[in-house]
């Protein structure tokens, strides 16, 4: 049987061990920001762990075809995984980071609107050059009927491939995964801009309003690689392309939960003590 014919597996599950491993580094990262932080730093670490979650969850529900998906062989947008989670989660950073004066809920909302309203379009545009420029309905190869719509998929699927194009429930999957790789980016940004803005002034033995651009530089910088490591992991545990989250490949998202969790610990913890220590 073919690569293509063969029926799609779900991958390893999640090891016990590892995850122990994982949830023992978390702790002991936790209590030593307990014992040299402030409380203001040790919140904003549990932010900055919190945010790395989300980024990586929401990765799992982006659609990527890769290069099958320019040639219309599987469906998915034509491109790597950490490009376009990248991609909706900084739209949704940048747009977090403008209302980031109006507090903390609504930053991270608009964020996960910006995410998310930047895979719908992009989503959009990808469908519709599937359609009209490439001549090709969108199909899975991954279930029968689109879990959402209940569209019977088999017949609009070509053979010799694993579906093409974005169907609905990809769409919707690409959606989501923008609103939570959005929401992510934007609460590490506003956690950190609240530790260097409390502890640059002091450093630098300046006004408030004096560091206030350095602070909001740092916290994007440290925002922004946070997120990409983050995005690189899900790449890493994703393993290749994926429709969404009716794909087998969906259900491998609690070892890249623990993986982002512990990883965004261990950066978390150096953007903090650079400045609060």
């Amino acid at each position: 049987m073919s690569a293509i014919g063969a029926k799609p597996a779900g991958g390893a599950g999640l090891d016990t061990t590892s995850a122990l491993v994982g949830i023992i580094i978390l702790i002991v990262i936790l209590g030593a920001m307990y014992m040299l932080g402030s409380s203001v730093a040790l919140m904003a670490l549990i932010g900055v762990i919190i945010g790395g979650i989300l980024i990586g969850f929401g990765v799992h529900f982006v659609p990527v075809g890769g290069a099958p998906a320019a040639m219309g062989q599987a469906p998915g947008i034509a491109t790597g995984v950490a490009m376009l989670a990248a991609g909706a989660g900084l739209a949704g950073l940048f747009g977090g980071a403008w209302a980031a004066e109006q507090g903390l809920a609504v930053a991270v909302i608009t964020g996960g609107i910006g995410g998310g309203l930047m895979m719908a379009i992009t989503c959009f545009m990808v469908n519709f050059i599937y359609v009209f420029g490439m001549g090709i309905p969108a199909a899975s190869g991954k279930v029968l009927k689109d879990p959402i719509t209940g569209d019977s998929q088999p017949e609009f699927k070509s053979q010799g491939t694993e579906g093409h194009g974005l169907p609905f429930i990809s769409y919707v999957g690409g959606v989501i995964g923008g609103i939570f790789g959005g929401a992510g980016g934007t609460l590490i940004y506003i956690m950190l801009l609240d530790v260097y803005k409390e502890s640059l002034p002091e450093m630098f033995g300046a006004q408030a309003a004096q560091v206030l651009p350095i602070a909001i530089t740092l916290a994007g910088l440290f925002a922004i690689g946070i997120f990409l490591v983050n995005a690189v992991l899900a790449a890493y545990n994703i393993t290749g392309t994926i429709e969404g989250p009716h794909d087998p490949k969906f259900k491998r998202f609690p070892r890249d939960i623990i993986a982002s969790a512990v990883a965004s610990a261990v950066c978390g913890i150096v953007a903090i003590l650079l400045v609060a220590m």
